[in-house]
């Protein structure tokens, strides 16, 4: 194993052998670089980063066990000297800011090329913050646009009354709409919002403070 002084020493954890190997492959092609373990869960993922508290911790989000952002507030409540560079498939608000308030320094997506990769793990290695242009973008509009401004008063009438149990045809026959507009309104507050489903939509709405449930 070549030692280097220099080398940024890296951990991968990511519940993906695939994902694993080849990032071990990858990264081991640079001579700065130095991965010195992998795990697959956050559980096993902190263990590792407190014993050998690397310079840089490679993190997916969706793990079991104990997940991406359980992880980062590990990290920050130990003040660990690691730094964390996400490298995860999701790119919505929620995922995106939850990680970075959780203390991510990057956040990276999967389709990221090599030397786009590289140059953020030195990055962060730094302590600079790197974000994948698409997920800068979605940031920024979350930061600058409050939902609550997103969101059309009907759209928020909507997500009231599924936030109060109301299925699809309830909330339609409370509003006087069909059961397909109350599934248009929905898909527009799921785009607007950055999530997937109903759960999420009323989980974020809740956050931010756009719904208060009595």
């Amino acid at each position: 194993m070549k030692h280097n002084k220099r080398a940024i020493r890296i951990v991968i954890i990511d519940d993906h052998p695939v994902v694993r190997e080849g990032l071990r492959g990858m990264l081991a092609s640079q001579p700065d670089f130095e991965v010195v373990g992998d795990a697959a869960d956050g559980r096993s993922g902190h263990r590792l980063i407190d014993e050998l508290q690397p310079d840089v911790a490679l993190l997916d989000l969706r793990m079991p066990v104990l997940d991406g952002v359980g992880l980062l507030e590990a990290i920050q409540s130990q003040t660990l000297p690691t730094r964390v560079l996400v490298l995860t498939t999701y790119d919505n608000d929620t995922d995106i800011v939850r990680a970075i308030q959780a203390g991510a320094t990057g956040y990276l997506l999967k389709d990221t090329p090599r030397e786009e990769l590289f140059r953020a793990v030195r990055a962060t290695a730094r302590g600079e913050t790197m974000l994948t242009p698409a997920v800068a973008t979605r940031l920024l509009n979350y930061v600058r646009t409050p939902a609550a401004e997103q969101l059309s008063e009907r759209e928020i009438e909507v997500l009231s009354l599924v936030a109060t149990g109301n299925s699809n045809r309830q909330v339609g026959r409370q509003l006087h709409i069909s059961e397909a507009t109350v599934k248009t309104h929905l898909l527009h507050i799921y785009g607007k919002l950055g999530v997937n489903d109903r759960t999420s939509a009323v989980t974020v709405a809740l956050e931010r403070k756009i719904l208060a449930i009595e």
